[in-house]
């Protein structure tokens, strides 16, 4: 919790209820299901929590803007994001149903109410419904750009333009040159120094490509 802190003060006392709760329900729920390698739970708060609150420090989001989590595993980027955007609405997407029964576990434990939880594919969402798209390490940039384009609104309501906003690691020149696509890289080990981000990336396409 205090790397969360160490980075982020303006949390409302139910905000800060909802991030400490975190650990004792991933804790529990993944001894029985496993979504966090066993190794990283002792580390939730910065592998994970603060991993996706990356986005969170360089992206923000009005009130009432629509995001979908694609492949969202354990709730990651998606239920960070939704504690600390309490006015945004997610939808949280995977096609594993046991995965899914851990994040409804997490939504219910700490009373998010601006989680929905899909047991689908992102091929398979309403098209236009969405201003962003985020994902966690899920595939390589261009699937997740050929699932979360069709997904995305025309109209833009932020003041930045509807994008997909991907967490990445590692070397990915190769996987951005086979994208064809020209996304804006932000390293994240520039945001949190830390050396757990080191090799990490935000990379975020907007959908005027």
């Amino acid at each position: 919790m205090e790397a969360i802190l160490k980075y982020f003060t303006d949390f409302t006392d139910n905000q800060i209820q909802q991030f400490k709760k975190l650990e004792e329900i991933y804790s529990e729920w993944n001894s029985q299901i496993n979504v966090i390698s066993r190794k990283d739970i002792g580390s939730l708060y910065e592998k994970h929590v603060l991993h996706s609150l990356s986005i969170a420090a360089v992206m923000d989001f009005l009130p009432g803007t629509q995001i979908v989590d694609i492949g969202t595993g354990g709730g990651f980027p998606g239920i960070p994001l939704a504690i600390f955007f309490p006015d945004v609405q997610f939808t949280l997407v995977d096609s594993i149903a046991k995965k899914l029964k851990v994040v409804s576990a997490v939504v219910e434990g700490i009373q998010l109410k601006n989680v929905s939880l899909k047991n689908t594919r992102a091929e398979m969402l309403s098209k236009n419904s969405f201003d962003f798209a985020v994902s966690r390490a899920v595939a390589p940039i261009a699937d997740l750009w050929h699932w979360s384009k069709p997904l995305l609104k025309k109209k833009q309501s932020n003041q930045i333009p509807n994008s997909l906003v991907c967490l990445k690691g590692g070397d990915l020149a190769k996987e951005i040159s086979e994208s064809r696509l020209r996304p804006k890289k932000i390293d994240i080990h520039s945001i949190f120094p830390l050396p757990v981000f080191e090799d990490k990336y935000l990379l975020i396409v907007d959908q005027r490509q």
